[in-house]
C-alpha cells in the first residue's frame, strides 16, 4: 500500500512552486523594498529627509519658477513704457546753406543757417500718452500675478497627487500584510487538512497582485515626484522626503464671502479695470487729436556779405482738414471701452458661478470624506477583524475573507481619492478667487488646522520606511483620515 504525502511537504512543494512562477513575473519587486525607476539611490537620497510642506514648495516656486521669472521680468519692462512715450520728441538741429555759388563755396553762401526746433504736442496729450502706457503696465502685472497663481495651482495638484501616492503606497502595503498573514494561515489549515490546496495557491496569487500593486504605487510616487521637481526648475531626480499631510476636509465660507474676495484679488479682474482705464485714456487722447500740435525753433543766419543775425519760426498742424479721421478714433475707443465692460461682467459672471459649483464639490467632497471616516472604514475594518478570525476558525471560506480584504481596501482608496479630490477642488476655490485661504474663516491657514481626531504627522525615522522617498514620513497621511 503506498504511504500517503505528508502534508507539510506538499504544502511547501506547492508554495516553492509558486513562488517560483511569481518570481518569474514580479522579479522587479520580489524583495518589496523599493528602487526608483531611475537606479538605485545612494547618497543625500539614502538618508532621511525633511517632510515636504505644500507651504515651502509654494516660496521656492515663486522664486525658481521660470514661467514666474518671465512674467515678472514682462511686467518690468512694461512699468518702464510711460516714461518714455510721455516724453518730448527729440530736438531737430538742422543746417541750410542758400544761394551759394558754383564749385560749392559754401563760405560764399548768402546764407548759413543753423536752426534749432522742437516738436510740441498740445497740452494733455503726452500725460494722456503716459497714462494709456501705465494701464499697460497695470495689465501686464495681472497677467504676471495671474502666471504666479497658475504655478501655484499646478504645484498644488502636484503635491496632492504626490500625497495621495503615498497614501495609496501604505494601503497597499497594509494590504500585502494582511495577505501574507491569510497566505500563512491557509498553509496551517492546508498542513491540518481543513482546506484544499487550492486556497494556498489562491493565496499566493492575491499575494503577487498585492506586491505588483504596491510597486506600481512607488512609481506613482516618482511621477508626482518628477512633477514637482519640474515645477521648482530642480533636477527631475531630486529626491523628496514624505509630504505633510492634509488637515481635515471642511468648508467655512459662503459664496457671496468668496466672491466678494474674488472681485478685490483676482488679477483678471483687476487686469479687466485696467483695460478699461486705458481704453478710456485712449479716448480722451483721441478727443485731444482735434487740437492742433506746434512746433517752434530758432535760427541763427551767417551770411556773406551782410550782417549775421537770428531767426525764429512757429507752425501749428491744422487737424480740422482730416476731421473725420479723430472722429473714427473716438468712435472706436467708446467701442473698446464698451468691449472691455463687458469682458469685465463676463468674467465676473463665470466667477461667481465657479465659486457656487466649487462650493458645491467641496461641500460633497466633506460629505464624503466623513462618511468613510465616520461609517465604512470603522464597519470594513471591524468585517476584517471577524471575518479573518473566522476564515482561522473554519466558519467562512476563502471568497468570503478575500471579498472582505477587497472592500476594506477600496474602502480605504476611495477615502484618500475623496481627500485628495477635496484638496484639488479647494486648490481651484483659491485660484478662482485669486490668493491663499484658510478653509474656515477667520483661521490660521490649513497648513497649521488639523482634525481634532487626527494625531499628529510621524516625524520621519530610518526604520519602518524607505529613506529615499520618505516613506516612513508619509505614514501619518492615510492615519490621518482613518485609514491605515
Amino acid at each position: 500500500m503506498d504511504r500517503l504525502p505528508n502534508p507539510r511537504t506538499v504544502v511547501a512543494r506547492s508554495a516553492a512552486r509558486v513562488a517560483l512562477a511569481l518570481g518569474i513575473v514580479l522579479l522587479p519587486c520580489a524583495g518589496g523594498g523599493r528602487a526608483s525607476a531611475a537606479g538605485p539611490e545612494t547618497g543625500p537620497r539614502a538618508g532621511v529627509l525633511p517632510v515636504v510642506r505644500l507651504a515651502d514648495l509654494l516660496r521656492e516656486a515663486r522664486t525658481r519658477n521660470p514661467l514666474i521669472a518671465a512674467a515678472e521680468a514682462r511686467a518690468g519692462a512694461a512699468a518702464a513704457v510711460p516714461a518714455r512715450v510721455s516724453a518730448l520728441d527729440d530736438p531737430t538741429l538742422g543746417w541750410e546753406a542758400w544761394n551759394f555759388p558754383d564749385g560749392v563755396k559754401l563760405d560764399q553762401a548768402d546764407n548759413n543757417i543753423f536752426r534749432l526746433s522742437q516738436r510740441v504736442p498740445f497740452p494733455g496729450k503726452r500725460r494722456l500718452t503716459g497714462e494709456m502706457a501705465e494701464r499697460d503696465a497695470d495689465v501686464a502685472r495681472t497677467e504676471a500675478d495671474a502666471a504666479r497663481l497658475d504655478v501655484e495651482f499646478e504645484l498644488k495638484e502636484a503635491f496632492v497627487a504626490y500625497w495621495k501616492a503615498h497614501a495609496n503606497a501604505e494601503i497597499f502595503a497594509r494590504e500585502r500584510q494582511i495577505l501574507e498573514r491569510f497566505a500563512r494561515t491557509a498553509e496551517q489549515k492546508y498542513g491540518t487538512g481543513d482546506v484544499p490546496q487550492a486556497d494556498v495557491l489562491r493565496a499566493q496569487v492575491e499575494l503577487g497582485h498585492s506586491i505588483n500593486r504596491v510597486r506600481t504605487g512607488d512609481l506613482a510616487i516618482d511621477q508626482a515626484r518628477v512633477r514637482i521637481n519640474s515645477l521648482l526648475s530642480r533636477d527631475p531626480a531630486t529626491p523628496l522626503g514624505g509630504p505633510q499631510a492634509p488637515g481635515h476636509p471642511r468648508v467655512g465660507w459662503t459664496a457671496a464671502e468668496l466672491g466678494e474676495i474674488a472681485f478685490e484679488a483676482r488679477p483678471e479682474l483687476l487686469g479687466r479695470d485696467a483695460a478699461i482705464g486705458r481704453e478710456q485714456a485712449g479716448v480722451a487722447l483721441a478727443e485731444k487729436g482735434f487740437y492742433p500740435d506746434f512746433e517752434v525753433s530758432v535760427g541763427r543766419f551767417v551770411n556773406h556779405d551782410q550782417r549775421d543775425g537770428f531767426g525764429a519760426m512757429a507752425s501749428i498742424t491744422l487737424p480740422f482738414v482730416q476731421r473725420r479721421k479723430y472722429e473714427a478714433a473716438v468712435a472706436e475707443g467708446n467701442a473698446r471701452i464698451a468691449a472691455a465692460r463687458a469682458d469685465k461682467r463676463a468674467l465676473e459672471d463665470r466667477i461667481r458661478r465657479s465659486i457656487e459649483e466649487l462650493l458645491l464639490r467641496a461641500r460633497t467632497d466633506v460629505l464624503q470624506h466623513d462618511l468613510f471616516l465616520d461609517t465604512h472604514i470603522p464597519q470594513a475594518e471591524q468585517a476584517l477583524r471577524v471575518t479573518e478570525a473566522a476564515y482561522a476558525s473554519g466558519a467562512v471560506d476563502l471568497m468570503a475573507f478575500l471579498d472582505t480584504v477587497r472592500a476594506i481596501e477600496q474602502a480605504h482608496l476611495e477615502h484618500v481619492a475623496t481627500q485628495a479630490e477635496f484638496e484639488l477642488t479647494w486648490a481651484e476655490v483659491e485660484r478662482t478667487v485669486g490668493r491663499d485661504l484658510p478653509r474656515v474663516r477667520g483661521t490660521l491657514d490649513e497648513g497649521d488646522v488639523t482634525d481634532p481626531r487626527t494625531p499628529a504627522p510621524a516625524a520621519p525615522a530610518s526604520a519602518g520606511g524607505n529613506r529615499a522617498t520618505g516613506r516612513a514620513s508619509a505614514t501619518a497621511a492615510p492615519r490621518a483620515g482613518g485609514h491605515p
